[in-house]
């Protein structure tokens, strides 16, 4: 069975695709446990290669691969699974495409019936989030810590996003987060890798 657990790393928009693959490279590099490919970019062409490229990166890392959103995309580069939201489709149609052994995760957002849920359609971890503010997604709502504790009956892996940063993340680990999903966080930071290091550590 595939862990979830540790840095959770999503890749930042980036219209460069090398410039995109060293930025990555550098943080996969430093205790990064899982990659996700974001980009909400209508060039269908460009994310293609982009995740490829990142696909082949994390296998070369021994990183855990997924897609934000596409199934298609998901399948097209053999990643490891997919992210779900709520307008993303369902879990098992996810899976009919995927395989049963692929990652499906969840956004479940501030809401635990959403996670029952999941967990009932046979997610493979569900997220749950903006635990602090958000630049990515500045509107986000907000989802308190006590989630974590509260979705430990389900026996999941729970993913925390939103405004996580190396100054707070201890906070959600000590909440039972499995796992800590960060973009500007890292990618931001004055030392991606440093952040990464220091982010890392907390699952040591």
């Amino acid at each position: 069975m595939t862990v979830i657990k540790g840095l959770y790393a999503v890749s930042p928009e980036a219209d460069d695709s090398e410039q995109l693959l060293a930025k990555v490279s550098r943080v996969l590099d430093n205790g990064v446990a899982i990659l996700q490919y974001r980009n909400k970019s209508a060039n269908t062409v460009r994310r293609l290669r982009q995740a490829s490229l990142l696909a082949s990166l994390c296998k070369s890392r021994q990183v855990l691969f997924l897609i934000n959103d596409d199934v298609t995309l998901a399948r097209a580069v053999e990643a490891d699974g997919v992210h779900l939201g709520k307008t993303d489709g369902s879990v098992a149609d996810a899976r009919a495409v995927l395989g049963k052994n692929a990652i499906i995760g969840v956004s479940c957002y501030n809401d635990i019936a959403l996670a029952e849920q999941a967990a009932r359609d046979g997610a493979s971890y569900i997220a749950f989030g903006a635990v602090y503010p958000s630049r990515t997604k500045p509107n986000a709502v907000a989802a308190p810590l006590s989630l974590f504790a509260e979705a430990k009956k389900l026996g999941l892996p729970s993913v925390a996003i939103g405004g996580i940063t190396p100054d707070n993340a201890a906070e959600v680990v000590a909440a039972g987060a499995s796992a800590i999903a960060v973009i500007g966080g890292l990618f931001d930071a004055p030392d991606p890798a440093a952040a990464a290091r220091q982010m890392a550590a907390l699952f040591d």
